[in-house]
């Protein structure tokens, strides 16, 4: 296998020297190196991301590997420029959460040539032609069904959806369709009919979401229920909401379980979440990693189910902060 030969770029650690497992911020003085693993995340910004590495950085110290995690910030050239540089330093595996699914392809197919196995995480890969030795992730297309679930809950009557989309990942197109089956499916089985008239991209980002949900609302009045498709999408909207006063009539349904959306469940601004776990799926594919690099077979792909959390799990979770 590759090891790390030279210094790492700087760009590289600006953001994420702090998730970093020790000695990954200069080249390492032992007599023996350490195997290195390479991850591009796709932002810091995001609480779910930033566990997902500093979790697998945490986990590649036990095996004796070192991490070096960056963000792409949302912005894939940034992130294939990483991979470049993950490829030019002879990392020994990549990992990455692709900010574009299909573009991401190219860089992939360079690493491929270069010998390096890539992994993914949450995030899977949509170009053809690539090889991805494992695919660890939610099991999306499962989170969005729980999630149509919790709008049938919440919205008993059916009627007028929206959706916060992000529609250039992979974990969010089977989210979506998740999400809308179950609802045809729950139309075709009582004849009560929900209507999705609006799905506007979010960018899986508050700020966004919240300009979004400002232009759902205002273009359908008769807006019933919202499905954002991660938390920070949710709690743009439930900001949307609660500044043009509807908040007590569109509920709004997420999928992550980060502490500030369950915060927002135990608050009653969102009735529902799909929780996900993003430290088990690091600690996941780390050990998969290890798995394949000592000649064990993996996988090609690993879901891990997701658990609706409502009010009732809210008021028993005593990490979040008591009401007033």
């Amino acid at each position: 296998m590759n090891r790390l030969t030279a210094l790492f770029k700087p760009t590289l650690f600006v953001i994420f020297i702090t998730l970093v497992v020790t000695g990954c911020a200069e080249q390492n003085t032992s007599s023996e190196e350490k195997p290195v693993i390479g991850v591009s995340i796709m932002t810091a910004t995001n609480p779910f991301f930033k566990l997902l590495g500093e979790t697998i950085a945490d986990e590649a110290g036990k095996f004796g590997y070192e991490a070096v995690v960056v963000s792409g910030d949302y912005d894939i050239s940034k992130q294939k420029n990483q991979v470049s540089d993950f490829i030019v330093q002879g990392v020994d595996v990549i990992v990455l959460t692709p900010i574009n699914s299909k573009s991401i392809g190219t860089s992939i197919a360079e690493a491929n040539e270069a010998g390096i196995p890539v992994f993914t995480a949450d995030i899977a890969v949509l170009a053809e032609g690539v090889q991805v030795v494992s695919h660890i992730a939610t099991d999306n297309y499962q989170a969005g069904r729980v999630a149509g679930q919790a709008m049938i809950e919440g919205v008993d009557t059916g009627g007028a959806i929206g959706i916060l989309d992000f529609a250039e990942v992979e974990s969010v197109i089977l989210r979506t369709r998740g999400f809308i089956d179950a609802l045809n499916e729950h139309e075709a089985a009582t004849g009560i009919k929900f209507e999705v008239v609006s799905r506007l991209p979010g960018g899986a980002e508050k700020a966004i979401s919240y300009r979004a949900a400002q232009d759902m609302l205002q273009a359908h009045p008769d807006l019933k229920g919202i499905f954002a498709i991660n938390d920070p999408s949710a709690l743009g909207a439930v900001a949307a909401l609660e500044e043009s006063g509807r908040e007590d009539e569109v509920v709004v349904i997420s999928v992550d379980g980060q502490p500030e959306g369950r915060q927002a469940v135990l608050e009653g601004k969102i009735y529902g979440d799909a929780v996900q776990y993003p430290d088990k799926i690091a600690r996941t594919t780390v050990q998969t990693i290890m798995k394949y690099v000592n000649g064990e077979e993996v996988p090609p792909e690993i879901l891990i189910p997701t658990e609706l959390y409502r009010m009732e799990q809210a008021l028993q979770d005593s990490s979040l902060a008591p009401l007033r």
